[in-house]
């Protein structure tokens, strides 16, 4: 029972792939909808009224036709003698006519082999049926015959006789045949064809304007819903639908409007509670800094000393100093998020060359031996940066491969150009064990640590964070990945924008 159900599936997809997007929407399905039923309620309608209508008049007619049929040769029968000659047979003939002058009959007689007919010939439309039916039977039989589209009622009356004696219809041999056409009725049933064509019409019609009436009603909280939904994806949580009505869509409103509310209360709280949590960080980095100024010019003095302590004096000031350098560290990274959040970083923008920018960071902490660097030459990749922003991002990316990867660090750069303009693209892999599937997505989540055993690491997790948030605030992109043949590679991409379009001109080749 599965098996025709489960292959049928596909295919009916299939071809509902094939229909165009605008014809699969509810308005059209609904408008399908109501056309097909009215269609084939008028269809059915109209057929069986045409049935019953057709079967009524060619009925009523046959029944006129054989009655006056009978009747005309009852009357000629009573002058026609037992054994007639085809005189005789005409005289009958013609006496039928007589009596039905208008009705557009062709009668024929016949006894033995005697044939009498009028007003012409041309009796083919008798079938070897009709005729043996009434050689043998007493009763008059009919047929309707349809010949070159015109349709012809077609009679058979055998002529019987009674004795004194016998009262018994006996045959007498005489039968008499009668082709009418029914141009009449033809011409009536066209006419219900053609009324039957206009109201399937005018039900059609009516089943377009119901359909669009009905899928007005049922789309317009459809509509409403769908733009609550966008305006809630928007982030106007605000957005309430009008209900009316007891009815299902009504039931849907309301339904929307209390999740609505539910998540407007959600949202506000979890916004309460963010803020109370970045008012707390800023607060405390705040208040850190002072005493932790204090413990680093301590520490400072301390270290001028360092050679006149004892070896357990000297070890405790040197954990001592590198807990308040961490420390220290942390409340800045903390300073710069809090700044972040509160949207008061303003990038103080100034042309400059970013491979030299490069080297100068590796040059302040040393990093030159440890870093394979293959850049451009001077001014290919001028643009407008911030310069200790841009030392931050790079120092961070650089330190990161070089605390949790492993030689060879490799970092690249170069420019490309794309449709919408010229970019700095900067790499920088290692070759260490690479970032987990687990980790990935958070890599650049506040406070995130990728590995359990970093947890206490000199690492903060705020490392990362601060270099996106950097690199969104020039209008940049970043990304992490693994390397095929292992390690982590950071690409940072940086739109290239100067100061004038001359110097542009320069950097991209110079004068040509």
């Amino acid at each position: 029972m599965n098996g025709p159900v489960s292959g049928r599936a596909p295919f009916l997809r299939a071809a509902l792939a094939r229909v165009p997007l605008p014809l699969r929407g509810l308005r059209p399905r609904l408008i399908a909808a109501f056309v097909l039923v009215a269609t084939v309620s008028a269809l059915s309608t109209g057929a069986l009224a045409f049935r019953g209508a057709r079967t009524g008049v060619l009925q009523q007619s046959q029944d006129a036709v054989i009655r006056q049929f009978r009747t005309s040769v009852n009357a000629a029968a009573v002058y026609t003698p037992p054994v007639p000659g085809a005189s005789d047979l005409q005289r009958a003939v013609d006496q039928v006519l007589h009596a039905n002058p208008e009705q557009g009959w062709r009668v024929l007689a016949t006894y033995g082999d005697h044939r009498a007919w009028a007003p012409s010939a041309g009796f083919d439309k008798l079938s070897p049926e009709l005729l043996r039916s009434v050689r043998t039977k007493r009763a008059a039989v009919f047929q309707r015959v349809n010949t070159q589209g015109h349709s012809f009622l077609v009679v058979g009356m055998p002529v019987t006789y009674t004795t004194a004696a016998d009262q018994t219809p006996r045959l007498s041999g005489m039968a008499m045949f009668l082709v009418v056409p029914q141009n009449t009725e033809e011409a009536y049933v066209d006419a219900m064809v053609g009324n039957i064509e206009r109201a399937t019409l005018v039900a059609l019609c009516l089943a377009v304007a119901l359909a669009l009436m009905a899928a007005s009603g049922v789309l317009r909280p459809v509509r409403a819903l769908r733009g609550a939904t966008r305006r809630m994806a928007e982030g106007h949580l605000d957005v309430r639908l009008a209900v009316s009505g007891s009815d299902e869509l009504a039931d849907l409103s309301q339904s929307f409007n209390d999740t609505a509310a539910a998540l407007e209360r959600s949202v506000a709280e979890l916004r309460r509670l963010e803020a109370q949590a970045r008012r707390f960080v800023a607060d405390v980095s705040h208040e850190l800094r002072t005493p932790l100024a204090a413990m680093s010019a301590v520490t400072d003095v301390l270290d001028e000393n360092a050679l006149h302590l004892d070896q357990e004096t000297g070890h405790a000031l040197r954990l001592v100093r590198e807990g308040t350098s961490r420390l220290s560290g942390l409340v800045e990274d903390l300073m710069e998020i809090s700044r972040f959040d509160a949207g008061a970083i303003e990038p103080h923008l100034d042309e400059l060359d970013l491979a030299e920018s490069l080297a100068n960071t590796l040059a302040a902490r040393n990093w030159q031996d440890q870093v394979e660097t293959h850049v451009p030459g001077p001014g290919v990749l001028r643009t407008r940066v911030d310069p200790r922003r841009f030392d931050v991002v790079m120092a961070n990316l650089v330190g990161n491969a070089l605390r949790h990867g492993a030689a060879p660090v490799r970092l690249t750069m170069e420019r490309e150009e794309r449709a919408d303009g010229a970019w700095a693209v900067v790499k920088v892999s290692d070759n260490g064990p690479g970032i987990t599937e687990e980790a990935m997505p958070h890599i650049f989540e506040r406070f995130y640590k990728a590995g359990a055993s970093r947890t206490r690491s000199e690492s903060s997790g705020l490392g990362l964070a601060i270099t996106a948030e950097n690199v969104r605030l020039h209008q940049g992109r970043i990304s992490a990945a693994n390397l095929p043949g292992g390690g982590a590679e950071f690409t940072v991409e940086l739109p290239l924008r100067r100061d004038s379009p001359d110097t542009d001109d320069e950097a991209a080749g110079g004068p040509r």
